[in-house]
């Protein structure tokens, strides 16, 4: 599958925040670790990381399912992805189980079906319709999600919505698309739940894979 147009700029707006990245992701630490909490992972689970990054969800992701679990990580971002590459060479050096995939949500095949999936601040691939039917055509009913992301103020805080979108803007290609960004996710899940997180910027949810048919 060729990439889309958003694909592309996605790809570019990454390029030039990759050697970077890491750094720049101490506040939001927590929130990653509350996100895979919600996904109550068991040893010997299959867990997908999506839009992994540089892989910084791998090593607390594999602490849970032990070595007897599967990480399968994705990510379309060349320069992102060379980074996780060498994250997952280590691992599968240290004797853990790591797939991991150059590739879009929309295009991505998955070696096995997941117990569980993390979506942390992938803000673009849960607003892309194309992304969701892909994934959620290879993940089983009843799949473990976890989602955390950016969104709008409440609207007692709403003028300080320029703020969360220029912090959205430079990573992500549908960065006005800040209030309720997890409604399209939400239609495929079934006891979906939320949280505020940030005071109000961000959100933390989960909850299970619909039969497949179900609306």
């Amino acid at each position: 599958m060729q990439p889309t147009p958003e694909n592309l700029r996605s790809i570019e707006k990454y390029r030039r925040k990759a050697a970077a990245y890491d750094s720049t992701t101490g506040p939001t630490s927590g929130i990653r670790m509350r996100c895979i909490e919600r996904l109550r992972l068991r040893e010997g689970d299959v867990v997908v990381d999506v839009g992994c990054g540089t892989g910084l969800s791998f090593d607390p992701l594999l602490q849970r399912i032990g070595k007897r679990g599967r990480l399968i990580a994705f990510e379309q971002s060349p320069e992102m992805h060379s980074q996780a590459v060498q994250r997952a060479q280590a691992l599968r050096k240290a004797g853990w189980q790591v797939d991991l995939m150059q590739a879009s949500a929309e295009a991505v095949r998955f070696p096995a079906a997941p117990n569980a999936v993390l979506m942390h601040y992938v803000h673009d691939i849960t607003r892309t319709p194309q992304a969701l039917d892909n994934l959620f055509s290879q993940w089983p009913a009843g799949t473990r999600i976890a989602v955390a992301g950016m969104k709008f103020f409440p609207w007692y805080l709403a003028p300080l919505n320029l703020l969360a979108w220029m912090k959205n803007r430079p990573y992500n290609v549908r960065a006005h698309e800040l209030r309720k960004p997890w409604t399209l996710l939400a239609a495929r899940l079934e006891d979906f739940d939320w949280e505020p997180t940030q005071w109000g910027m961000g959100y933390l949810g989960s909850g299970r894979a619909a039969a497949k048919g179900k609306p």
